[in-house]
């Protein structure tokens, strides 16, 4: 080490990671390689506060960990560039430790791999765990909390069965991992609802994929995805009086089933008319079981007593939606699911009233999607407006494109280069 009086550039991996250190090697750096035994290691520390890096490239180690060892650091400028991760093969343990923060877990996993158990710390949600550490809590014989964490995760570990989202994760929105659904729109039994009823969902699958091309420039991981309006605003009453035409479970099945087949997620969406957003997407419970199936609630067509489809722009308050919120989220519990998406339609602030109270919890990525149309200026004015409410930062936020509608249709890059980030894109 004292070959460097000082690096403008060191490298980090674990001793014992023959694929880290080779990742390392094989990237080029500019100053030293340091392999500590442990990231607690205090002549690691002494080490970078002596050479005084303005960058440090890792590989190998958990983000949580890396983070806390890095945290009493404030070198001018310091960069952290993450290689890769770990390539070591997942550990079995018959007992496994859950601690509720990093910091807790370094110090007692560095005893567990001298006396044989494993430690993972999860926060308050299983869900964030890594995938490495998910799968060491499902090898375990036994499982011991050493916090109190609640039902919530007790729940999760008797139902923890290992499912995860398309591509892999539980979360859909991880920090680190910038991952962007980019969907087509419509209905099954329709050409005249978008571009989803335009071809079957053979077919749907590639022309999806071609939709998606450059949505990814940014280095976000692209998510395809189908919107599948289930039920669909009606002109007329219907046998029921609600002005809404519920799309038969049968009909959407076999695009369930294809886009689970192909690492595709997909989205219900419901327009209620008189009907409520509860009763409606409980119809689709079955689906919604299922770790690939998110739902979205589009208040233009939520009627009230005595309105109609087209005669005005509807409007739901955020104790209905907090209803959907509070049972979708339950369902993810129950069923031990990964991060569900629920997005929210909106491109007036009257659609969605009290927004500010709507719930979002962690079982749920709550997104509101932006889906005016028209002329692009007047679109970057409704996105403006709607993202710059003081509750904004509460959620996730999605932008819609219309083939038809829009003129001009915004491209990719204009798309990439919204503030905030748009995470879902959909096309109608």
């Amino acid at each position: 080490m004292a070959l460097y009086r000082c690096a403008l550039e060191v490298g980090i991996a674990p001793a014992t990671d023959k694929s880290a250190i080779a990742t390392l090697k094989a990237h080029g750096i500019d100053g030293p390689l340091l392999l500590p035994e442990s990231l607690l290691d205090s002549a690691l520390k002494d080490e970078l506060a002596r050479l005084g890096p303005n960058r440090i490239l890792v590989a190998g180690y958990d983000d949580q960990a890396l983070d806390l060892a890095l945290s009493g650091f404030n070198f001018e400028s310091l960069q952290v560039d993450r290689q890769a991760p770990s390539s070591k093969a997942a550990v079995s343990y018959d007992l496994v430790y859950l601690v509720k923060h990093w910091a807790h877990a370094v110090p007692l996993a560095f005893v567990g791999e001298q006396l044989g158990f494993g430690v993972v710390a999860v926060g308050n949600d299983l869900r964030r765990a890594s995938a490495e550490d998910r799968q060491m809590i499902r090898d375990a014989s036994r499982v011991v909390l050493l916090a109190d964490f609640g039902d919530d995760i007790r729940q999760q570990l008797r139902n923890h069965r290992g499912l995860e989202l398309p591509g892999g994760g539980l979360r859909l929105f991880e920090p680190g991992y910038d991952r962007r659904l980019v969907a087509m729109y419509g209905n099954p039994l329709t050409r005249s609802l978008g571009v989803l009823g335009e071809q079957g969902a053979e077919a749907g699958i590639a022309r999806l994929r071609a939709i998606a091309e450059g949505y990814d420039a940014d280095g976000s991981t692209v998510l395809p995805t189908f919107e599948i309006i289930a039920t669909v605003a009606s002109a007329s009453a219907g046998r029921d009086g609600d002005y809404s035409n519920e799309t038969a479970l049968d009909v959407i099945r076999p695009w369930i089933e294809i886009a689970a087949a192909n690492d595709i997620y997909v989205v219900l969406d419901l327009q209620p008319g008189r009907s409520d957003f509860l009763s409606q997407a409980k119809i689709y419970e079955e689906f919604l079981r299922q770790p690939h199936v998110g739902l979205a609630l589009d208040p233009e067509w939520r009627l009230k007593p005595h309105q109609r489809h087209l005669k005005q722009i509807g409007t739901v308050d955020a104790a209905e939606i907090n209803r959907v919120v509070d049972w979708l989220a339950a369902l993810v519990r129950r069923e031990a699911l990964p991060q569900k998406l629920l997005v929210l339609h909106q491109f007036r602030l009257s659609m969605i009233t009290n927004r500010h109270l709507v719930k979002t919890p962690s079982e749920l990525a709550v997104l509101i999607h932006m889906d005016g149309q028209g002329a692009l200026s007047t679109k970057y004015s409704t996105w403006h407006t709607l993202t710059s409410q003081p509750d904004a930062d509460r959620y996730y936020w999605g932008w819609k494109n219309f083939y038809d509608e829009d003129s001009p249709r915004a491209r990719a890059d204009q798309v990439l280069g919204l503030t905030p980030k748009a995470l879902f894109v959909s096309f109608q």
